[in-house]
């Protein structure tokens, strides 16, 4: 399929409106569908943004439109689902966001669709098991926006602390989209020398690093209790993620990919380090991870086994 540089984006939150402004902003498509459930409020924000096209650095079809749109698009992202309510669980919000992307999924491959989804619903790894089960598309077609935003943060903290441009932080959060991710602190760097060796020179404490790791953990807690929500970081995160894909970087990013004898795991889409490029997840980077490191991935791999079991019932 030749490459129209279409994406459509299922759901208009904060979330899905937040990458649809960033790829205004940045450019690169040359068409943006959105669909939403309710009608109006797609049609609304594509009035917004189309207003602003005199501004843009490129020219953008930017509509609202129906599932029917999705035939010749190159790229699906959908946002779409319900946030998690106060007292709910996260396996009742899974319960409750698989049956939402069963049926979106099925519209969408109802339609001819023959590209990559790309999946930001929430709890994401466990979503975007659903669109591919649902869709039955190569597995390597279907992409969460896994820990993406969870490393972009630690990269920030990191680059903060150290003085040193967050560009230049090569470090990754991996496991689930939640609490129970870890980062690979025996993978990090600073440019091309190990971060653990920064610190060293510098005479900061190991220490340092725990603290980053939980203000990654608990910042959208701190943000959602400041604002109600968060969307710009994804936004942005997903952003990239569409460019690299459309642009075929090959791009190394932190998705959630299904792992077939991955991590000494398979079966399930978890948050790891893969190149990007415009086939969707060319590769999956098998780095070395300490002993302690890879315990954590044990433990991450199994909270979300856990509730796979009952998200295999409601599809």
């Amino acid at each position: 399929m030749v490459s129209k540089r279409k994406v459509v984006l299922v759901g208009t939150g904060f979330v899905g409106m937040s990458m649809a402004y960033a790829l205004e902003n940045q450019g690169g498509v040359n068409e943006l569908v959105l669909i939403d459930v309710l009608k109006d409020k797609a049609e609304g924000e594509a009035m917004d943004l189309a207003h602003g096209l005199s501004c843009a650095p490129s020219r953008i079809e930017i509509k609202a439109g129906d599932y029917d749109e999705c035939a010749n698009a190159d790229i699906v992202v959908i946002t779409a689902g319900l946030a998690q309510k106060p007292g709910q669980t996260r396996l009742e919000l899974a319960k409750t966001n698989a049956g939402i992307m069963k049926d979106i999924t099925e519209k969408v491959v109802a339609s001819g669709f023959k590209g990559i989804f790309v999946v930001a619903t929430n709890p994401v790894d466990l979503m975007t098991y659903v669109v591919e089960k649902v869709s039955n598309f190569p597995k390597h077609k279907v992409i969460g926006s896994g820990t993406v935003l969870d490393t972009s943060r630690l990269r920030y903290l990191l680059g903060e602390r150290l003085k040193i441009s967050p560009k230049n932080i090569h470090a990754y959060i991996m496991g689930e989209h939640g609490d129970s991710s870890f980062v690979a602190w025996s993978h990090s760097y600073v440019g091309c020398k190990p971060l653990i060796q920064i610190l060293k020179e510098r005479g900061k404490s190991e220490k340092i690093l725990d603290e980053i790791y939980t203000e990654v953990q608990q910042a959208a807690y701190e943000i959602i209790n400041r604002k109600k929500a968060t969307y710009y970081g994804i936004g942005l995160g997903l952003a990239k993620l569409v460019k690299t894909i459309l642009n075929n970087e090959h791009e190394i990013l932190t998705v959630s990919t299904y792992l077939d004898d991955n991590y000494g795991h398979s079966g399930l889409y978890i948050g790891v380090p893969a190149i990007i490029s415009n086939k969707g997840v060319e590769d999956i980077l098998n780095v070395s991870l300490s002993e302690e490191e890879q315990a954590k991935f044990d433990a991450s791999f199994e909270v979300l086994s856990k509730m796979k079991e009952d998200i295999d019932k409601e599809i």
